[in-house]
């Protein structure tokens, strides 16, 4: 996985920029070990418009990431990954949300943008509707819960 790109949900950084949030190791602990492994890191704006309703722009580690706009392609294969959902609704259990606006284009980009090959997440919710379109679709790149540990992920040896 050496140099490839991954897109960051908004749960990544709310989790990586408060000390307190009970998943706070773990998500500094991938953010640690995908700079050391020079993976590419990337940020939707999407993800940006997410944080910045309770956070700032100049909180986010942009030194350290590429910004991904949301353009029209990343909309038209949204619509597509929209229509699969709606059409199986009814075979997964999510809580209430909007299905397009956030987890569906975020997916778009990281279909789009062929270069992501990983999408990392502590949102429940989203890998839901995440393993749903890997059902019915071929999506070009993988998602990681953040919930579970960076070792256990990636099969490392935790030798702290």
């Amino acid at each position: 996985m050496d140099n490839k790109s991954i897109l960051l949900d908004t749960s990544f950084f709310i989790r990586l920029l408060n000390e307190n949030d009970s998943l706070h190791q773990n998500t500094l602990d991938y953010y640690k070990y995908f700079l050391e492994k020079q993976h590419i890191l990337k940020c939707s704006t999407i993800s940006i418009s997410e944080y910045c309703v309770k956070g700032k722009l100049e909180e986010l580690p942009l030194r350290d990431i590429q910004i991904v706009p949301f353009n029209i392609h990343h909309a038209q294969k949204a619509g597509e990954f929209a229509r699969i959902i709606f059409e199986n609704k009814g075979k997964i259990e999510i809580e209430k949300r909007n299905i397009i606006p956030n987890d569906t284009n975020l997916f778009a980009q990281a279909e789009i943008e062929k270069e992501i090959t990983t999408f990392a997440t502590s949102d429940e919710e989203c890998l839901k509707i995440f393993a749903l379109l890997k059902q019915n679709c071929n999506l070009s790149f993988e998602a990681i819960n953040i919930r579970r540990p960076l070792n256990e992920t990636f099969g490392l040896l935790d030798l702290k």
